[in-house]
């Protein structure tokens, strides 16, 4: 079972690392971050907006950590306003198909609920990404209409209400 944590700037070294690492695998599905953001210096001046948005409670952050302890993803909600926010998450290849997705994103609906008091969850991704539907659907989000993802066709999801699944 997966673990989430808080996104924190002691996290940078692991998170960077994920990112580059996992560089090629994600962007056969969602945008690439583009070349600055691997870097060290664009990856720190990154990290630290997302701090501070997290810190403003307009976003909320998370790395998600196999059972050894290592970051094999992240789990984020953003935009929240109106007792809404965007879900988005990217598992690592090493950790896919395994439930991973499935059960950060299930941890997070459940935070979302319960810590952060949202009512409802929206969620996107690209048609040619039939797993990432999966984990939504599995997760009570419903297909409510087409969409345009990064320049691909895609998706929007929608969750409401938020509670406990069972």
């Amino acid at each position: 079972m997966p673990t989430l944590e808080p996104l924190r700037a002691d996290h940078a070294d692991a998170l960077l690392a994920f990112e580059r690492e996992n560089r090629a695998y994600f962007a056969r599905t969602v945008p690439d971050r583009g070349d600055v953001f691997f870097t060290p210096a664009g990856f720190a001046e990154r990290l630290r907006s997302l701090l501070a948005e997290q810190h403003a409670r307009v976003c909320h952050f998370h790395v998600v950590l196999g059972e050894e302890g290592n970051l094999i993803g992240r789990v984020n909600l953003i935009d929240v306003a109106d007792g809404s926010a965007e879900l988005g998450y990217r598992i690592g290849e090493q950790a896919a198909g395994r439930g991973v997705a499935t059960a950060a994103v299930a941890q997070v609906c459940h935070l979302a609920a319960t810590d952060y008091g949202l009512t409802s969850l929206t969620a996107a991704t690209t048609l040619d990404n039939p797993a990432s539907m999966r984990v939504l659907a599995r997760n009570g989000f419903t297909r409510v209409e087409e969409a345009i993802v990064g320049g691909r066709p895609g998706v929007r999801f929608l969750r409401r209400p938020l509670r406990q699944r069972g």
